[in-house]
């Protein structure tokens, strides 16, 4: 057993809803709205216009910003509408709205057989490009640019943890299509030239690490059973379990010689280098108590969270909160007509029976946010002065930046403090800050080039 890292928690995991529940393929629902923001980085322009017809796999958004992930139809069928339309990540965003034609015709010219092997790294890491392929653990960056670090790397690291609960996605993937993930993961492998791959999954998932030992025989990729803890599946905490290596403050974990990936993302890459297929659909669990049956979707990007609560038999009742992700960093929505994007691992529907903690009180100082702290922080006065306003404080004193926003703190805090919300409120600020005075600096030097 590997040793584990700091901090931590073991929250009520809800995944007996799911985990069980073979994936099912969703066809897609009569209207798809994309989002033309899916990812970190320049948000894409649509490149097809009302009226225009697509087929499935077309390029509908792209950018000539270097931090960016081009976006392709979900389906084959009409744009209806190029407007704002609510966003899971923020309040809205432009879509472009496809009205499904039911043939679901790919476009033509994809190359559906490849020899990755013969392929050169510049033109693997092309496909993957080409693609749209983000993580598709919730982080959705660009996977092209993170599989070309600028720093030379020996570890390549497969995240295949899922320790949000109610999750199940990754494990059924894992499960179902385990010589999917390997070959995605040769194909890394190479495009990095490490000679280290190692898939870490929770020791609670007996059934998945069984699967991927069997299909990684012979191949000469680790697969390692990890203590099962929350955020056991962040970047950081992985690579400190599996390679002891600590990513520095404000680092990446290229910094430390290794590129972490999730399991869910190497099979979309395997589907884009061997088939070239576009990154057009997902699986996603839909679950929480107030869902009537709980599964695990194979998914259109661009599926409105009703079309995909309805698929599952709709709501057995109205839900406190409908979360887009894990119920730990997940985001709460106000409308279940935001669609599943990249980066959707999960639609949870929760009544107020899950959700309900009690008013929130001034901090009584236990401590119990710093011992579950993963990050070696002092969550309490962060929350404390972001409340107050001191973001200067947080990010000087208090280390706010280096915050992975697991929710760890909130989870166990006794007084109920919403102290993640805190948290990201005074990063917000400072990012904000930050930007201005990049903008300044640059104005100020474009000012002096000028004279």
């Amino acid at each position: 057993m590997f040793k584990s890292f700091l901090g931590g928690i073991h929250p009520q995991d809800g995944k007996a809803l799911t985990k069980d529940k073979p994936i099912e393929v969703m066809a897609p629902p009569a209207e798809l709205v994309v989002p033309l923001s899916q990812h970190i980085g320049a948000p894409c322009a649509p490149c097809v216009k009302v009226g225009d017809v697509v087929k499935r796999g077309q390029l509908i958004g792209t950018s000539p910003a270097f931090m960016h992930a081009d976006i392709h139809a979900p389906a084959a069928g009409k744009v209806v509408r190029i407007e704002e339309r609510p966003h899971s990540g923020r309040i809205s965003c432009p879509a472009v709205v496809i009205e499904c034609d039911g043939a679901d015709e790919w476009v033509e010219g994809l190359p559906l057989s490849r020899d990755w092997q013969a392929m050169t790294a510049e033109e693997i890491l092309g496909a993957i490009q080409s693609a749209g392929i983000v993580g598709m653990g919730g982080a959705t960056f660009p996977a092209h640019i993170k599989l070309n670090p600028s720093k030379p790397v020996d570890i390549l690291i497969l995240n295949g943890a899922e320790c949000e609960p109610y999750l199940t996605a990754d494990y059924r993937l894992m499960l179902e299509e385990p010589a999917h993930i390997v070959e995605g993961v040769q194909i890394l492998a190479k495009v990095l030239g490490v000679k280290r791959s190692v898939i870490g999954i929770e020791d609670n998932k007996p059934e998945a690490i069984a699967a991927l030992e069997k299909a990684c025989a012979g191949t000469g990729i680790e697969v390692v059973a990890l203590k099962t803890k929350y955020p056991q599946g962040a970047e950081k905490m992985l690579i400190k379990v599996i390679a002891d290596r600590e990513v520095p403050m404000g680092g990446l974990p290229m910094d430390v010689g290794a590129v972490v990936q999730n399991v869910g993302t190497v099979a979309a890459i395997d589907d884009a280098v061997v088939r070239g297929l576009p990154l057009t659909e997902r699986v996603t669990t839909v679950s929480g108590d107030a869902v009537a049956e709980p599964k695990n979707l194979r998914v259109r990007i661009g599926t409105k969270f009703s079309d995909a609560i309805a698929f599952c038999g709709g709501l057995r009742e109205t839900p406190d909160k409908l979360i887009a992700g894990g119920p730990m960093m997940g985001m709460a929505q106000t409308t279940a007509e935001v669609p599943i994007m990249k980066g959707s691992s999960g639609i949870l529907a929760l009544t107020r029976k899950v959700t309900e903690h009690g008013p929130e009180m001034n901090c009584i100082r236990c401590g119990r946010c710093v011992k579950a702290c993963p990050m070696g922080l002092v969550p309490s006065m962060l929350s404390i002065l972001s409340e107050r306003q001191d973001f200067a404080g947080c990010r000087d004193e208090y280390g706010l930046m280096n915050c992975v926003e697991c929710g760890c703190c909130t989870y166990v805090c006794s007084a109920k403090r919403n102290i993640v919300q805190y948290i990201k409120n005074a990063k917000g600020f400072v990012r904000a800050e930050m930007a201005k005075a990049k903008a300044k600096a640059e104005a100020q030097k474009k000012e002096g080039g000028a004279k």
